[in-house]
């Protein structure tokens, strides 16, 4: 498939979506912030998710000694993040 300037110029597939209208709403505001289409602003979010669901399942194997330190960091204590924290209690804009 063609690609021109980091965009695909020929299509093979159709996609046909049913939202609401306030998501539609909320999709084309995010699309026009960052001057993209309404297809492109989807497909890409679309990509994205697809690929980051596909690598979540990916398997990688470890020796003992390894898995034990991997295990160990996670058992792990977060080090304090105040502005994580300030963050992740503010509303986010959309709701």
């Amino acid at each position: 498939m063609p690609i021109h300037a980091g965009r695909q110029t020929t299509r093979g597939a159709t996609v046909n979506l049913r939202l609401q209208a306030s998501a539609r709403d909320l999709i084309d505001r995010a699309a026009a912030a960052i001057g993209k289409s309404r297809t492109e602003f989807r497909v890409e979010a679309a990509r994205r998710e697809a690929e980051a669901v596909l690598l979540d399942r990916c398997f990688f194997g470890l020796g003992d000694k390894s898995f034990a330190t991997f295990a160990a960091a996670l058992d792990q204590r977060p080090a304090d993040n105040p502005r994580l924290r300030r963050l992740l209690r503010t509303a986010a804009p959309w709701e």
